[in-house]
């Protein structure tokens, strides 16, 4: 028997998916708002106009928050004058849609966590925005496909939407932050060394700074030839090290001077690094190791400060051209694998990093993006950053080489927004350049003299660098004088200082 064929009915369209809202609840708190400006005033901070998903709603509270900024009563009267052109208030009814708001007084009692309420409704809304437009990157492949920036890009906003709103979470009471400073006091006290901070590894350098702050964006700048990136490794390593050692010591993380350490070399890479630390603890010459000159002995000694330095929390990205908000990215996640045990980020260096967006050419005004960024890295993470920077040329054409906080290159806002500025200085470097003729038999005895004064300055220089504390938000400027090994990149305390 024939089967009948029917026509299937066309499928029931599907009603598009509204975004998450309550209107209602907006509409209620500000009725509230209006009623009471204790209210007002108390809520005033815990949301932007932002979060509203009625636009009408976000220009109210906005208004509000301005009349009561200006200590004055925030009512439908006051703020009548406000609405009188505002063209989507004419749509639901004029002005006189601001006293309807006040009419049941329906939100007084929960008007806290109507707010609440509004906030988390305005997050999802704004995962849904992140979630197409992660969808809608994905799909266009019209230009550059590049998976990991865009995977990067998505972790930035994530982290924004997580971040945002977290004003009223970052205040704290009095007492709460008298906490924390005699918990610093303590940690200096028991460090034995007067460290409140991550330790430098350097004693005459903690004795000067305190070690380095959580929060704090440092500037370790210097010219090309005077150790900045030796200065750096050295003291990442110093704190790593120290990090490792206090925990083998049965010493709980919160009390330790030392960090892990996270450290974005721009420049050199991973294995270059490792060579000059690996260098410095066998004592073998970098260069000797690089070349293969060493002995079988030698050989020993390097295998043996390998494996001491097995565990050693220093971890290194060397990818080149990143980001600012990459590094953040980065960062973040290294907190996230680490138990939010990271405790010390190093950039090598500053003028490597970009801005993240397309520019305009303005060379200043990236730089002053990206220093900003770097203090930001700084607080959101409650780390200490120590980034490096180039310095101007100007400091060649003085007779006194030694760098001022004006020689900061491309920037004054790096200046602006760091917390420490540290200039490193080698003075044996500039009277090596200055050898004059080397006298040679037959000579006047002028040239031996010249010679014989120059060799007397060199040695008196020789091996010494001079880490200037040009800025510094938490103590007194000055300088340290300290002792460098160029044949294995060491900066150590000069005992003669």
């Amino acid at each position: 028997m024939a089967t009948l064929a029917f026509p299937t009915p066309p499928a029931a369209a599907a009603e598009p998916q509204q975004l998450p809202r309550n209107v209602e609840a907006e509409a209620a708190m500000l009725g509230a708002m209006m009623i009471d400006n204790r209210l007002a005033d108390d809520l005033v901070d815990r949301l932007e106009p932002a979060h509203f998903f009625e636009p009408v709603h976000g220009r109210i509270f906005a208004a509000i928050k301005t009349l009561r900024g200006n200590d004055m009563l925030a009512t439908p009267v006051t703020l009548r004058p406000m609405f009188e052109a505002d063209e989507g208030m004419r749509e639901l009814g004029g002005p006189a849609y601001l006293a309807s708001l006040t009419g049941s007084g329906a939100g007084l009692i929960g008007a806290r966590q109507f707010a609440q309420q509004i906030y988390d409704l305005a997050m999802l809304r704004a995962l849904v925005t992140v979630g197409r437009t992660l969808v809608d990157r994905a799909m266009d492949t019209s230009e550059e496909v590049n998976p990991r920036a865009q995977i990067e890009l998505a972790e930035e906003e994530l982290y924004k939407v997580a971040g945002d709103g977290g004003a009223e979470s970052s205040i704290k009471t009095f007492a709460q932050a008298t906490t924390m400073a005699v918990k610093n006091a303590e940690r200096a006290l028991n460090s034995g060394g007067h460290v409140s901070g991550i330790t430098t590894g350097l004693d005459s350098v903690n004795s000067k700074i305190g070690g380095m702050h959580r929060s704090d964006l440092m500037i370790l700048a210097g010219r090309p030839g005077m150790g900045k990136t030796s200065l750096a490794t050295n003291i990442a390593f110093n704190a790593a090290r120290r990090w490792m050692r206090d925990m083998a010591d049965g010493i709980p993380p919160s009390e330790s001077v030392g960090a892990k350490v996270a450290f974005f070399s721009l420049e050199m890479s991973a294995d270059q690094l490792a060579t000059r630390i690996l260098a410095e603890q066998s004592r073998i010459s970098s260069e000797s190791l690089r070349m293969g000159k060493i002995s079988r002995a030698e050989f020993g000694q390097l295998a043996q400060a390998a494996a001491e330095l097995e565990n050693l929390p220093l971890f290194i990205d060397d990818t080149g051209g990143l980001s600012i908000s990459a590094l953040h990215t980065r960062v973040r996640r290294l907190q996230r694998r680490h138990n939010n045990e990271l405790g010390l980020v190093v950039v090598d260096y500053l003028q490597l990093l970009t801005a993240g967006g397309k520019g305009d050419g303005n060379r200043v005004q990236e730089i002053s993006e990206i220093s900003r960024g770097l203090k930001t890295l700084a607080k959101d993470m409650n780390v200490p950053v120590l980034a490096l920077s180039q310095l101007s040329r100007a400091v060649e054409s003085r007779e006194d080489k030694r760098p001022m906080l004006s020689d900061l290159r491309e920037s004054g806002s790096i200046e602006q927004d760091a917390d420490m500025v540290w200039f490193v200085f080698r003075e044996d470097y500039y009277t090596a350049a200055r050898e004059p003729k080397r006298p040679v038999e037959g000579d006047n005895a002028k040239v031996f003299e010249d010679h014989a004064a120059w060799a007397s300055d060199m040695e008196r220089v020789y091996g010494l660098a001079e880490l200037i504390v040009a800025k510094q938000r938490h103590g007194a400027t000055g300088k340290v004088v300290l002792k460098f090994d160029p044949t294995i990149t060491r900066f150590s305390d000069y005992a003669g200082y």
